[in-house]
C-alpha cells in the first residue's frame, strides 16, 4: 500500500517543459542604433568543455524574424536546425531581417532593406557587427573557413549576397529557393543585383543551391542554377527535392554542406587571383581598397586581380551596363610589395588609345597607391615581387557576351594585349569551343612579337559560324588559350546566338517624347488567367513624330499576337535593343515590376539614343528582345504528395529584327 502511495504521489508532481533547443539574445547595433535579436542555437556539449565551434548564419524569409516561426508555427524550421545541432559540432545563429517601416502591407513584411528605394540600412556592416559580437561573446572557430550563410527566399537571396559581397568573411553559403534580385548600395544609390550576373565574386566560395520541385519561382532558380553550373572556377553543389511548394527542404543534408565546407583547408588560404563587383562606392576586399568617386549610381567591377595587376571598370547596370561616367577610382593595394621600392604601372584603356605609364613607389607598408579612370582600364605592376605577366585577351563586347547572328561568318573581335614592360615575343593564341553550333574557321595563330604595353587586333585572324534553333538567345562558350612562354593562360568568351529566322514585328511603335495608349497584359494572381487593360504612356525625347532621328532619345514597342500566359492575345511590350548599328547607344535602362509578379523580378527595356553625327538615310538594324509572363497554374498535378500550392510564374523571351529607321514613315 505505501508502496502505491509513493508511486501516486510521484505521478501527480508537475512534468516540468523541457527548455527549447535555443536562446533568443540581442546585442547593441550601431548600424541601427537599437538593440538586434538573434536565435541562438548552441551545441548540446557547448557548456561542457572548452572546445570552439563553426557558425552557421541562417536567414529567415519575408515577412518572417529571426523566430524563423512566422511560415510554420515554429513546427518545421527550428526543430530541424536544433535536431541537427543537437547532434554535429555547429553552432547556428538566425539572423533578424526586421526593418520596422518596412513590415506592414503585403504578407506583413519586407525583411532585410533590399528595395529599390531602400538602403538606410546596410546589412552588409550589420552582419560585420553581428559576426564581431558572436566571435567575442562564443567560443567559435574565427576566419572564412568556419563561418558560412544559409537561408530561405529573401533570406536564400542575403546568403548569395553578402557571401558575395565579403567573401573574405564567409567560405560557404546556401540558399533555399532563393529570391532571384533585389537592390544594393546606398541609399539615392541603389542597383539591381542578381546573384546570376555576379558568379565570379563566388570564386574563392562553396555554394549549394536547393530547390523545391513545385516552388513558384523554379524558372528564376534555373537561371541562377545555370549560371554558377557554367563556371568551374566556382565549387557548386544544386540539389531538387520533390516538394509542392517555397520551402527550405533538406536542411539537414544543406547543413552538412556546411560541415564539409568547415573542413576544406583551402578555403582558409586567400586567393591569389580574384574577381569581384561591389554596389558599394567604397569597399575593401581580400585586402584591396576601392574608392569610387564621381559619376552616378554603378558598380566597380575588378577582374583578375592579383600582385602583378587587374583589370577595372565602373557599370551603370549588371551585366552589361556602360560605364560611370565621370567616374574615377582610386586603388590601394594590400601590403606586399617591398616598401619603398619603385613600381612601375602601365594602365591602358580597355578600348583604344594610348596607355598611361607611371612610376609609383610603395609606402612604409609595402602599400601601393594610385588612381584610374572608371571607363575601364587595364592596370599592370612591374617591380620587386610582382610575377611575370601572361597576355591577356581584351574584352570581346561590353555585354554579358559576343551577340552573333547564325547562319554566317562572323568575324571574332580577338584583341591581344601585352601587358609587360618588355616585348612578349612568339605570342600564341589558340581558340576552340566544345559546343557544337559553334565552328571556329581559324584555330591558331602566333604573333612575332607585340611592344610592351602594346595591343594585336585579330579580328581578320578569327572567325566562326554559329547555328541556332527558334525561340530566345542560346548561349555558348569559346575558350581561348594564350601563351608567351611558360606557363601561359586561358580564357573565354560567351556567344550568344540569335534565333534562326528571327521575324519582324507586326507592329512596332518608337516613343520619341510622345504619348502613346497601349494595351498591356495584367496577370490576375496565384491561380492564373489574366486581362487587358489599357495603359498611357510618355516616353522618349525628342519632336514626337514616332520616327528615331539625330539627337533623340526613345523607348521601343512591338505588338506580340501571342504571350506565354493564354490569355495575353495582342498586347503590347517595351522591348530591350541590340542595336548593330554604331549611332545608336543604349543610354538607360528602364527597370519594372513584372504585372503583379511576386518576385521582386524586373522587367528590363531600353532607352535609346541616336547620335547626332548619324547619316540621314542611314538603316539602323537591330534586334529587340522583350518578355512575356504568366501564372502557370496546373491544380491537379502533384509534386510529392501534395498538389501545387501556386503557380509558377514563367516568363519567355520574344526576339525581333528591325530597321528602327523605317518606324512611323
Amino acid at each position: 500500500m505505501l508502496k502505491m502511495l509513493i508511486a501516486l504521489a510521484i505521478l501527480a508532481q508537475p512534468v516540468l517543459a523541457a527548455p527549447p533547443p535555443f536562446e533568443d539574445r540581442a546585442f547593441p547595433s550601431k548600424v541601427f542604433g537599437q538593440q538586434r535579436h538573434y536565435r541562438l542555437f548552441l551545441p548540446a556539449d557547448y557548456h561542457e568543455g572548452s572546445r570552439h565551434f563553426p557558425v552557421i548564419y541562417y536567414f529567415h524569409g519575408h515577412s518572417d524574424r529571426y523566430t524563423l516561426e512566422r511560415y510554420d508555427e515554429g513546427k518545421d524550421t527550428v526543430p530541424k536546425i536544433a535536431r541537427f545541432v543537437a547532434s554535429n559540432p555547429v553552432i547556428v545563429v538566425a539572423v533578424d531581417g526586421y526593418v520596422a517601416e518596412d513590415y506592414q502591407g503585403f504578407y506583413g513584411g519586407s525583411p532585410w532593406d533590399v528595395r529599390e528605394h531602400g538602403g538606410k540600412y546596410d546589412f552588409g556592416a550589420h552582419f560585420e557587427e553581428l559576426t564581431a559580437h558572436i566571435d567575442s561573446t562564443l567560443r567559435t572557430l574565427p576566419g572564412r573557413r568556419h563561418r558560412a550563410t544559409s537561408g530561405l527566399s529573401m533570406g536564400g537571396y542575403m546568403s548569395l549576397y553578402l557571401s558575395a559581397r565579403h567573401p573574405e568573411l564567409i567560405g560557404s553559403a546556401s540558399a533555399f529557393n532563393p529570391g532571384p534580385e533585389f537592390y544594393a548600395g546606398e541609399a539615392g544609390r541603389r542597383v539591381l543585383w542578381r546573384p546570376k550576373d555576379h558568379v565570379l565574386n563566388h570564386t574563392s566560395t562553396m555554394v549549394r543551391l536547393i530547390r523545391a520541385s513545385g516552388d513558384y519561382i523554379s524558372q528564376y532558380h534555373e537561371e541562377t542554377r545555370r549560371a554558377y553550373a557554367r563556371e568551374e572556377r566556382v565549387a557548386f553543389e544544386f540539389r531538387q527535392d520533390e516538394y509542392h511548394r517555397h520551402w527550405a527542404t533538406s536542411m539537414e543534408e544543406t547543413f552538412a554542406f556546411h560541415m564539409r565546407a568547415f573542413e576544406t583547408a583551402a578555403l582558409a588560404t586567400p586567393p591569389e587571383v580574384f574577381h569581384h563587383d561591389n554596389a558599394h562606392a567604397d569597399f575593401t576586399i581580400w585586402d584591396w581598397r576601392f574608392s569610387r568617386r564621381g559619376g552616378a549610381a554603378g558598380y566597380t567591377v575588378v577582374r583578375d586581380v592579383s600582385q602583378s595587376g587587374l583589370r577595372i571598370e565602373t557599370r551603370r547596370w549588371a551585366p552589361d551596363g556602360p560605364p560611370v561616367a565621370g567616374s574615377t577610382v582610386a586603388v590601394t593595394t594590400p601590403a606586399r610589395y617591398q616598401p619603398g621600392a619603385a613600381y612601375i604601372i602601365i594602365d591602358a584603356p580597355l578600348d583604344t588609345g594610348d596607355a598611361r605609364r607611371f612610376t609609383v613607389k610603395a609606402g612604409a607598408e609595402g602599400r601601393l597607391q594610385f588612381d584610374v579612370a572608371g571607363t575601364g582600364r587595364l592596370v599592370s605592376i612591374t617591380g620587386p615581387g610582382a610575377s611575370t605577366q601572361q597576355p591577356v585577351l581584351l574584352p570581346v563586347s561590353h555585354a554579358e557576351g559576343l551577340r552573333v547572328l547564325p547562319g554566317q561568318d562572323i568575324s571574332l573581335p580577338i584583341r591581344i594585349y601585352n601587358p609587360r614592360t618588355e616585348l612578349m615575343k612568339d605570342v600564341r593564341i589558340a581558340l576552340r569551343s566544345a559546343y557544337p553550333e559553334v565552328e571556329v574557321k581559324a584555330g591558331e595563330v602566333v604573333i612575332p612579337e607585340i611592344p610592351a604595353g602594346g595591343r594585336v587586333d585579330l579580328s581578320s585572324s578569327f572567325n566562326a559560324r554559329f547555328t541556332a534553333a527558334g525561340g530566345d538567345y542560346r548561349t555558348a562558350r569559346i575558350d581561348v588559350s594564350l601563351s608567351a612562354g611558360w606557363p601561359g593562360a586561358t580564357d573565354k568568351f560567351d556567344a550568344l546566338i540569335a534565333p534562326a529566322a528571327i521575324a519582324e514585328p507586326v507592329e512596332m511603335v518608337i516613343l520619341d517624347g510622345r504619348t502613346h495608349t497601349f494595351p498591356v497584359f495584367r496577370q490576375r494572381g496565384n491561380q492564373g488567367g489574366g486581362a487587358s487593360y489599357e495603359r498611357t504612356v510618355t516616353e522618349g525625347n525628342g519632336n514626337g513624330n514616332g520616327i528615331l532621328e539625330p539627337g533623340e532619345e526613345a523607348t521601343v514597342w512591338v505588338k506580340i499576337p501571342q504571350g506565354l500566359d493564354p490569355f495575353d492575345k495582342n498586347n503590347w511590350r517595351r522591348v530591350r535593343v541590340f542595336a548593330d548599328s554604331p549611332w545608336i547607344e543604349e543610354v538607360e535602362r528602364i527597370e519594372e515590376i513584372k504585372e503583379r509578379e511576386f518576385t521582386g523580378a524586373k522587367d528590363l527595356t531600353s532607352v535609346i539614343r541616336l547620335s547626332n553625327g548619324a547619316p540621314a538615310a542611314a538603316p539602323l538594324p537591330a534586334v529587340l528582345r522583350t518578355e512575356t509572363w504568366s501564372f502557370h497554374y496546373t491544380p491537379d498535378v502533384r509534386f510529392g504528395p501534395e498538389r501545387l500550392y501556386q503557380a509558377f510564374q514563367l516568363h519567355q523571351g520574344h526576339v525581333f529584327r528591325a530597321d528602327l529607321s523605317r518606324a512611323g514613315k
